[in-house]
């Protein structure tokens, strides 16, 4: 069972790593994004979308671990 666990680990890592690298091969167009007025140098499609990607799974939990705190408000003890 240990060995089949390994396995289909393997496959499905195999698997994503063919998907991302069929998506990366497919999205080589280079684009310049304008932001605010900023302009952006041109990178390939599939740069931009694993920046942001990763942007994202940096941010998306810090901003989740900040709403999840509780206040000092919530954490002082009640007056009796």
């Amino acid at each position: 069972m240990r060995n089949l666990k390994r396995i289909l680990l393997g496959v499905f890592i195999l698997l994503l790593v063919l998907v991302i690298l069929a998506f990366v091969l497919e999205n080589q167009q280079p684009v310049a994004l304008l932001f605010l007025g900023w302009a952006g140098p041109q990178l390939p499609v599939s740069l931009i979308v694993v920046l942001a990607l990763l942007v994202g799974m940096v941010v998306g939990p810090i901003v989740g671990w900040f709403l999840a705190r509780p206040s000092r408000v919530a954490r002082k003890p009640l007056a009796q």
